[in-house]
């Protein structure tokens, strides 16, 4: 199934994941989840993982998805991820994929992360908007511009068809 706003990239995922720094025993949140991918990702390392989209397509699609993939580690919900924070005291890490009300889910990651905030996302303004934010709470760390080419037949030859850049923007609350 395919919809705005997903799936993530393999590329983008790896770098992603990487900054996040996931440790075994960790509860982590992937907040705007779409497929569900960069949750099951993070499923491989943390002890537990709130997977939240408002979107019902994608809730079908990381429904199936899960079903097939056998973790149960993954806790999905159907809800905004303001709703989630309001409801859990402690993170040790967040991803977050949708960039809806992006300034008060910063506000309330800062509150209940111990450790990394990732934002992923394709627009300047997004982009700007996290930065301007993580820098206000003191939490800003670095943003990442990523961009991935794959290769694709041509002519008896091989170019590659660029995919959008993507921000990864990186906050770390000690």
């Amino acid at each position: 199934m395919r919809f705005k706003g997903g799936p993530t990239q393999d590329e983008v995922m790896a770098v992603s994941i990487q900054k996040l720094g996931i440790k075994t025993g960790d509860v982590v949140a992937d907040i705007g989840c779409g497929t569900c991918k960069v949750a099951m990702a993070m499923a491989e390392t943390a002890e537990k993982v709130y997977a939240v989209d408002v979107r019902n397509e994608a809730i079908e699609a990381s429904r199936i998805k899960l079903m097939t993939w056998g973790g149960t580690n993954i806790e999905l919900r159907q809800q905004d991820g303001l709703e989630l924070l309001n409801e859990i005291d402690h993170l040790d890490g967040a991803f977050v994929g949708g960039t809806r009300r992006l300034d008060e889910m910063l506000s309330m990651l800062s509150d209940r992360v111990h450790g990394r905030i990732v934002v992923n996302t394709v627009l300047l303004d997004s982009m700007n908007k996290a930065v301007i934010r993580m820098k206000k709470l003191d939490i800003f760390k670095e943003a990442v511009q990523v961009q991935v080419g794959r290769s694709h037949a041509l002519a008896g030859s091989i170019m590659f068809r660029p995919i959008d850049p993507v921000f990864i923007i990186v906050g770390e609350v000690l």
